[in-house]
């Protein structure tokens, strides 16, 4: 629609916020990449509030693996959002590396960098004007753009402190502020700040490795332009199941407080996750929106080289979902 149209010409961007953010942690956090002792592969799918016209979908698939001999990791990260009835779209696909420090016996500090390429994309003959809404045929108000796609570079840079129980860390993304003007103006992506963190309560293990049961209280911070969001989520564990609950938008630290409760249930075994989450609007947006619908698939399969005498990484205990 022409309403939609004018304001994302006319505004800054954001980016799209996955709901189960440890099921995308290269999206979360280039520091997360390589931070398992398998190969992994995650897909990602997001439908934001289905009941309003037009679409708002979220792809993400990633690839990441460990070089412990190196105390480093890589992956690569491609995500596709697409919103509204022009089929606005922004695709960015980054290669990442993080690196792992032994600070002390108990504590890591990882640093991690995501190098991408940015696209946004538009299909103009999806846009209706005014002059394709009456008879008179009048003048529409804004002419349509001379480019239908913009292209650029951007960085993202981040770092994480670990324990066996505890994980903290920031993100900095959007570092080269790359630009979204269809009309060749100044507009630009503002760079995103992302604050996160956790504890486990209570862990209980069996054969001294494998998790049994785990209970963990997340949070996570997130600031980009005038815009800031705090959520605050439980998960429980217990083998293979694991539930979860966040609450988006806690007062006085959201733009928009009590914006959703989001529930999590999944599945996890040696190889594979899958997770399912809703997003329940309970914002002055209840009963129009639809909430939101999310699906996670994380396969992580061994190397034919890894030898029983690989130097083995010290894992993070945040959740899988």
């Amino acid at each position: 629609m022409l309403v939609g149209f004018l304001v994302l010409t006319d505004s800054f961007s954001q980016d799209p916020t996955f709901s189960q953010f440890y099921a995308n942690p290269l999206y979360l956090s280039p520091s997360f990449a390589g931070a398992t002792e398998q190969y992994r592969l995650g897909l990602n799918y997001r439908n934001q509030w289905p009941a309003v016209p037009g679409v708002f979908h979220t792809y993400s698939v990633s690839f990441d693996m460990a070089m412990p001999n190196f105390n480093s990791g890589v992956g690569v990260l491609a995500t596709y959002d697409v919103a509204g009835s022009g089929n606005l779209s922004t695709t960015n696909i980054g290669l990442l590396y993080s690196y792992d420090f032994n600070i002390t016996n108990d504590w890591h500090i990882r640093p991690g960098v995501n190098f991408k390429f940015y696209y946004l994309g538009l299909d103009i003959y999806e846009l209706v004007f005014n002059s394709q809404l009456t008879g008179s045929g009048t003048t529409p108000s804004i002419y349509p753009p001379p480019f239908e796609n913009v292209a650029d570079v951007d960085f993202a840079a981040s770092a994480l402190a670990y324990n066996d129980r505890i994980w903290a860390g920031f993100t900095l993304d959007h570092l080269l502020v790359p630009k979204t003007s269809f009309y060749g103006d100044d507009a630009t992506v503002p760079i995103k700040f992302n604050l996160y963190g956790g504890l486990q309560l209570y862990k209980k293990t069996r054969l001294r490795v494998k998790l049994k049961e785990v209970l963990s209280v997340a949070v996570n911070y997130q600031t980009q332009s005038k815009f800031h969001q705090t959520d605050i989520g439980l998960y429980y564990y217990r083998d293979p199941l694991i539930f979860g609950v966040w609450y988006r938008g806690i007062p006085f630290l959201t733009t928009q407080a009590g914006d959703a409760i989001i529930g999590l249930i999944g599945i996890k075994t040696s190889n594979l996750h899958i997770g399912y989450s809703y997003d329940f609007t309970v914002s002055n947006l209840i009963g129009n929106t639809g909430g939101a619908h999310e699906v996670s698939l994380v396969y992580e399969f061994t190397s034919f080289s890894i030898t029983p005498q690989r130097k083995r990484i010290r894992a993070i205990p945040c959740p899988e979902f």
